[in-house]
């Protein structure tokens, strides 16, 4: 019994140890792609928290994955900061009522949600120049 019990615990060892370096190895490294290029005036077309409609716009300028520039909305204006990572876009606006938008970019266009005090809305961009 005891030999029994020292082999099913070695085989549990083991079979513990190969799910461990196989979780290790299927994680994926690190991209060492650069960020897509965000450089432009956007024009954001948005379904509102309210369920109005509205268009704002962003002037972004990029450095590597740090974005910066000035947004203008129907109501206010302002500077803005933000990220790129790959492919995801995060910007907020540096305006009394701060507006944050996610999104997923696909070459001129943005597609996403953003976030004000009133709640969730939707956009889609569209890069002008």
């Amino acid at each position: 019994m005891r030999n029994h019990h020292a082999r099913f615990s070695l085989g549990l060892f083991f079979l513990l140890l190969f799910f461990a370096a196989g979780g290790a190895s299927s994680q994926e490294p690190p991209s060492d792609k650069p960020p897509d290029n965000v450089a432009g005036k956007w024009a954001l077309y948005c379904k509102d928290p309210n369920g109005s409609t509205s268009t704002k716009w962003l002037e972004i300028k990029q450095d590597g994955n740090t974005l910066s520039g000035h947004f203008k909305g129907p109501n206010q204006s302002g500077g803005i900061e933000g990220t790129i990572n790959l492919h995801h876009i995060l910007v907020r606006t540096k305006t009394r009522n701060v507006l944050t938008f996610r999104g997923r970019v696909d070459g001129n266009t943005i597609n996403g949600t953003f976030h004000d005090r009133g709640g969730e809305g939707e956009f889609t961009g569209q890069r002008s120049e």
